[in-house]
């Protein structure tokens, strides 16, 4: 598979590129957020059961928000049954694409919880930092900012491995393991258009959030046709 390597420029243009597939149906694109972010609230409030659906079903709608994006590209009509596209092509790999990143980010939880409580259990086995709180608060600061590194560290390969995979998935028919590996080299060959393309993107996510949130329901939809944009630059057109 060829996977290109971009100008750093072209992180500004994902973004652009994906506020274009936005314009060409706004309403539809917010209604297709709501319904999405409704599901996942509905999820949020069953205990553990919710969580797992939650870690399984994002890809699996992700996956059909991307193909709303393809049929746009091709100039036919989006419609709000697109957003379920991904449970009738390739259910199964993109939900092992759920599947595997929620172990990993449970993964990444335990490495952190281990190191946060070592810190603890360290900083209570030197005794006498009852009598010297300020030390004892340096030495819990110390320990969350090296615990925090630690997460963002672990983290950040997975979110590589993942953000492509959706698209790999229904477009390229690629199981989930070989997509998320695709993905990460993909991301990794393409690291300085990524972080011109996140600056960018935090700094509209927040902006978007100062009128009660209400900017997310154009940010939302631009960021996520902006994984498509990115996709077919980095690997083609399908």
């Amino acid at each position: 598979m060829d996977i290109r390597t971009v100008p750093i420029g072209r992180g500004v243009d994902w973004i652009s590129g994906g506020f274009g597939i936005f314009k060409r149906n706004p309403l539809i694109w917010i209604v297709i957020l709501v319904i999405f972010l409704a599901i996942f609230v509905i999820l949020s409030v069953i205990p553990f059961l919710g969580g797992i659906a939650a870690m399984l079903l994002q890809p699996v709608l992700i996956g059909g928000m991307l193909w709303g994006c393809h049929v746009l590209e091709r100039d036919e009509e989006l419609r709000i049954e697109h957003l379920f596209e991904g449970f009738r092509q390739n259910t199964n790999q993109l939900v092992m694409v759920g599947l595997i990143s929620g172990l990993a980010y449970l993964l990444v939880f335990i490495v952190i919880g281990a190191v946060v409580g070592g810190s603890v259990l360290g900083l209570s086995a030197l005794g006498g930092f009852d009598h010297q709180p300020d030390l004892a608060m340096g030495g819990a600061l110390i320990g969350f900012i090296f615990s925090g590194l630690i997460g963002l560290a672990l983290t950040i390969p997975i979110a590589m491995a993942v953000w492509f995979a959706p698209a790999l998935v229904i477009f390229r028919n690629m199981p989930a393991l070989d997509a998320m590996k695709a993905s990460f080299f993909a991301c990794w060959r393409n690291v300085l258009p990524f972080l011109l393309y996140g600056i960018i993107a935090l700094v509209l996510t927040v902006v978007a959030m100062i009128p009660l949130g209400l900017g997310l329901l154009v940010v939302g939809p631009t960021l996520i046709a902006s994984v498509y944009v990115g996709y077919q630059d980095i690997f083609g057109n399908d």
